[in-house]
């Protein structure tokens, strides 16, 4: 077992993390009054054995992985081991309406629940949430234990840029538990699912056959409408239309019997469209640049997961005073919170899925950067097994995060990793959702169909080329900049282009604005995607740093900068 060499702990008032954590409603989307938190101090042992073990060594934080600081363990797992969580609880009076469910927001990989000594079900698969029904396991007293292997499987289960030889631009791997764990109790019969299709002028509620009504408000005041069979719709005569300048959220109530939950909707258009000979995207039927950057989702004191919610609104405003309207997340699928606060303060997502298959320095990386970009891949990581599993982590990607109208644009393959067969994988993920943008692989081996062209530059000047689809630079720059004392590894670094200085570093940065972003904008160019928002583990290409105490640039340059990026 190896401890990590670095973290800073950061809370609101910047102090050491106390009581219980993550105690933000988990489910923004669709959202009930009573709920029980089950974050906190849990016991925790870590076995060579799947039995289950009679002692609990240690304690751990939920919902921190115990690779991380803010976790109590900060330590990294032999392969062939597993991690046990013991807790007990009990309802409060009056909580169980009839139903108890139990959720995860995510366990990472593999996950084994015992409740009171009985196995009550698992689950495969590190980014998605997860629910069982244990209202038939309760007793006055309840023992919950959960069992997680995480084999770090580069071949069949999605894993990302986790590396258990960290370093470079991978990064320290994550196990067990690192999103909520919670309770909630339903009536019999109770809104299990629930999904808003919505239009300029409209909105549709779709659950399963229920009855009740939906109240709606609008900047003109309430509007009921009826829900029939699980069914209802309503016109908006007056419409506003989120963007990153005016996301505007309709809020609303269900009722459907005993059941009442909140949600919310927004209205906003993506489509293609031909503006003056060019192949735009539009956003709300007009040209929209999106001004952009990579978002890997790491943090250095809990990894996966930062120490509070409010450390996402924290980086999607300080991005928005900079200027940007959007973030790539970056290979990694986030708790609800990140998407709600990107929702409600207008930040645009384009949303990667997690890669599998294993990775070639050679055929990933070294070729396609010396101009190697034309490779077939339909016959590429032709396991069957892995290309299930991706698959079905895109399904389930993609009905998690339907609802938010920040998500504008998949990204399905990212440089290679794991890729196979692009155009199959376009046209199912168009069955799925026919309404955002779909990138088919980002950066290079296209040829594929995919709504964009999407390039990666970073070793050589950016040229625009006129393209029959919108283009995409979807990552670029990658400038490094250590800052003393704020650094992960002192004696290491990983950019694409080193800098002493704070002034050095902005001085290029706006060079490589003004002479190949803003110029390429009137020619076809889209979006730009730079590399990145925070510097992680060995890589200090962010525009702040790891700790998120140093923002590298000046807030009014960058400001003034971005009214150059716009159609």
């Amino acid at each position: 077992m190896k401890k990590t060499q670095f973290a800073e702990l950061w809370t609101q008032e910047g102090e050491v993390l106390q009581g219980q954590p993550w105690t933000a409603y988990p489910r923004p989307h669709l959202q009930r009054e009573e709920w029980l938190n089950l974050n906190g101090e849990w016991e925790f042992t870590v076995c060579d054995g799947a039995d289950l073990p009679d002692r609990y060594e240690r304690r751990i934080r939920v919902p921190f992985p115990p690779e991380s600081l803010l976790s109590g363990i900060h330590e990294t797992f032999a392969e062939n081991t597993y991690l046990f969580y013991r807790r007990s609880f009990i309802l409060p009076e009056g909580f169980q309406k009839d139903r108890v469910l139990l959720h995860f927001g995510a366990v990472d990989q593999i996950a084994a629940v015992y409740l009171n000594g009985r196995r009550i079900g698992e689950h495969i698969g590190g980014y998605q949430h997860f629910t069982f029904d244990i209202t038939d396991y309760l007793q006055a007293v309840n023992v919950l234990v959960v069992r997680v292997e995480d084999h770090l499987s580069s071949r069949i289960l999605p894993y990302g840029k986790q590396c258990r030889k960290r370093g470079g631009m991978w990064y320290t791997p994550v196990s067990g538990i690192w999103q909520t764990v919670w309770l909630e109790s339903v009536p019999r019969e109770y809104i299990e699912s629930l999904h808003i299709e919505t239009g300029t002028d409209f909105a549709q509620f779709h659950t399963q056959r229920l009855e009740g009504l939906v109240t709606i408000q609008t900047p003109e005041g309430m509007v009921e409408v009826p829900l029939k069979n699980g069914t209802a719709r309503v016109e908006l005569k007056t419409p506003r239309l989120w963007s990153p300048e005016d996301p505007y959220l309709y809020r609303c109530i269900i009722r459907a019997g005993e059941d009442v939950v909140s949600t919310y909707f927004a209205l906003r258009t993506l489509e293609i469209r031909e503006v003056e000979g060019i192949s735009r995207l539009c956003l709300n039927g007009k040209p929209y640049f999106f001004h952009g950057l990579l978002d890997q989702g790491y943090w250095s004191d809990g990894l996966f997961t930062p120490a509070c919610p409010e450390c996402y609104a924290k980086d999607i405003l300080e991005m928005k005073a900079l200027g940007f309207n959007t973030l790539r997340k970056h290979i990694k699928v986030e708790p609800e919170q990140f998407y709600y606060d990107c929702d409600r303060l207008g930040m645009i997502v384009f949303q990667d899925f997690v890669n599998n298959g294993d990775y070639s320095f050679l055929r990933d990386t070294a070729l396609p950067t010396v101009g190697l970009k034309r490779l077939g891949d339909k016959y590429l990581h032709r396991d069957s097994k892995a290309r299930s599993a991706f698959l079905v982590h895109l399904e389930e990607t993609v009905e998690q995060l339907r609802h938010h109208p920040c998500v504008c644009y998949w990204t399905i393959f990212n440089e290679g990793w794991g890729q196979f067969d692009s155009t199959a994988a376009y046209r199912h993920l168009k069955t799925l959702d026919p309404t955002r943008f779909v990138d088919s692989a980002s950066g290079w081996f296209t040829g594929g169909e995919s709504d964009v062209e999407s390039d990666h530059v970073y070793f050589k000047p950016f040229r625009s080329r006129k393209t029959k689809k919108p283009l995409v630079l979807s990552e670029f720059g990658g400038y490094a900049l250590k800052i003393e004392g704020h650094a992960f590894n002192p004696a290491k670094e990983y950019g694409y282009r080193h800098f002493e200085d704070r002034e050095s570093f902005e001085k290029a940065f706006l060079e490589l604005y003004e002479k190949e972003i803003v110029p390429a904008i009137p020619e076809g160019l889209c979006a730009a995607v730079y590399t990145q928002v925070s510097d992680v583990e060995d890589e200090t290409n962010g525009l702040v740093t790891y700790d998120r105490k140093v923002t590298k640039v000046n807030q009014e340059v960058m400001r003034k900068l971005a009214k150059k990026l716009k159609l």
